[in-house]
């Protein structure tokens, strides 16, 4: 019986969550820059074309132990063009298992957010730390990130994104090469520097969909959404608002 009470609990909550992050309504629209119409020395084209040779480099990548567990590499999708790029930890078993990010519980709840915001996925991109899932969806291993970061580092290159949501304490102290707190680290923008002379990229944390999944509360879903919020503002996009 309390197993079955707990089933619908978690059921319950995570109804809620998908009411929450969607049936907003966009009031007092400005005009938005659309993500195709960013200003980039590379065409739309030519981007999707240096991601096709990453995606590439990534399937046949054999540079750590991942390569003999996983069972599809993970290397990100989304709009070359996009403003916004999320940046999570490591891909999990429907993501190992389709090739595709954020394509399972989370997935869904980050899409429900993305909409939200006003957005479709096709309109961002979306990548992890790690192309390949560790087993048993353990941490990364230094080793792997150290392989398989700089994978990352020339998609956002490539991208060259306005704004970086990193999902998730590890993905934000990764990039931020911070020790500090997934607490401490979300809420406020940071500064993400691709290399010298380039201009730095707004870094903004916020917390994993799948740590909301796993600690529902009506305080972190809205801490999540006060990032957002940040997010849009920050690139003169309208704020939906409930």
């Amino acid at each position: 019986m309390q197993k079955e009470i707990d089933i619908n609990k978690v059921a319950r909550q995570h109804l809620e969550m998908e009411e929450f992050f969607c049936g907003f309504t966009v009031k007092g629209v400005a005009t938005p820059t659309t993500p195709d119409q960013k200003e980039s020395t590379m065409t739309k084209a030519e981007k999707q074309k240096e991601l096709d040779k990453i995606f590439e480099e990534v399937r046949v990548c054999c540079q750590c132990e991942l390569v003999s567990t996983r069972n599809k590499v993970v290397p990100g999708e989304g709009n070359p063009n996009a403003r916004i790029m999320f940046v999570g930890e490591a891909p999990g078993a429907d993501e190992d298992a389709q090739g595709r990010p954020f394509v399972g519980r989370a997935g869904k709840l980050l899409e429900n957010i993305i909409i939200a915001c006003g957005l479709k996925r096709s309109d961002v991109f979306i990548g992890n730390i790690l192309k390949c899932r560790p087993p048993g969806n353990r941490d990364p291993k230094a080793e792997e990130i150290i392989c398989c970061l700089p994978f990352l580092q020339r998609q956002i290159e490539i991208i060259s994104p306005e704004v970086i949501v990193a999902l998730g304490a590890h993905a934000a102290k990764t990039l931020l090469n911070s020790n500090d707190t997934i607490g401490h680290l979300r809420g406020h923008f940071h500064e993400y520097v691709t290399g010298p002379g380039k201009p730095p990229i707004k870094f903004m944390a916020t917390y994993h969909p799948a740590y909301l999944l796993r600690n529902y509360s009506q305080e972190n879903r809205k801490r999540v959404w006060e990032d957002m919020k940040k997010v849009l503002i920050e690139l003169n996009l309208p704020v939906p608002k409930k």
